[in-house]
């Protein structure tokens, strides 16, 4: 399996260090069964990340039609909006921008246009990390699919039209969504585990020293009653 993260400016580093070190220590153990590279919708650039200007590298352009995986981050800066950002005054420090800002960027950039290339692939699975699904959405990608996100953010993403379900991670199929910053971790091994195998998942799991949190949502199996 290839895998290929994308990169956009102001992109959140956790959200995309955890699955790729998870995914690369997969290839790993598996002996290349799956192989992950860092890409950006304008090809091989530095891209400025949006946790204390932190820089990665794209290697390549992001290629749909090379992949059987595409993981999307979230960004990192200011929760809210602009018009929430205090007047400045003396002394006063330049802010973080607001992830919202961030985000809206992205999706004026060809990036919408190559997830939705990724989405429209048969046999490729795209999965979102934290606000990475928010992209999805604001790129009008997510209209009816079940999808997560950061907590702060499950109105948001509602407004996007897409089906909220407010848990750790939600499996639709070629759809996979994690919800806070911390759940790239459990992203990577669980895509590890339903691509690969579990004794895979399980031996980087090992290698890790951590074990994934939450149940994966999927839309089967009866409806839990009313409390």
């Amino acid at each position: 399996m290839h895998a290929q993260i994308v990169l956009f400016d102001g992109f959140d580093l956790l959200d995309v260090i955890a699955p790729y070190e998870v995914l690369y220590a997969g290839g790993a153990a598996s002996d290349g069964a799956v192989d992950v590279e860092l890409v950006s919708a304008e090809g091989r650039r530095e891209v400025v990340s949006g946790t204390g200007g932190v820089t990665l590298r794209a290697t390549a352009a992001l290629a749909p039609e090379r992949a059987g995986l595409v993981v999307v981050p979230g960004a990192a800066g200011r929760v809210g909006t602009p018009g929430d950002a205090p007047e400045e005054g003396a002394g006063a420090r330049t802010p973080d921008e607001f992830i919202s800002v961030l985000l809206g960027r992205a999706v004026q950039t060809g990036l919408p246009s190559l997830l939705k290339a990724a989405m429209d692939r048969s046999g490729l699975t795209v999965a979102t990390v934290c606000g990475g699904s928010l992209l999805l959405g604001l790129a009008g990608l997510l209209t009816g699919r079940h999808a997560t996100t950061h907590h702060l953010a499950l109105g948001t993403l509602a407004e996007t039209g897409a089906q909220v379900v407010p848990a750790r991670m939600v499996d639709d199929g070629d759809l996979v969504t994690g919800g806070g910053v911390t759940s790239g971790l459990d992203l990577g091994l669980y895509l590890l585990e339903r691509e690969v195998g579990p004794k895979i998942a399980r031996a980087v799991e090992e290698l890790f020293a951590y074990e994934r949190r939450g149940v994966v949502w999927h839309d089967r199996g009866p409806a839990p009653s009313a409390p």
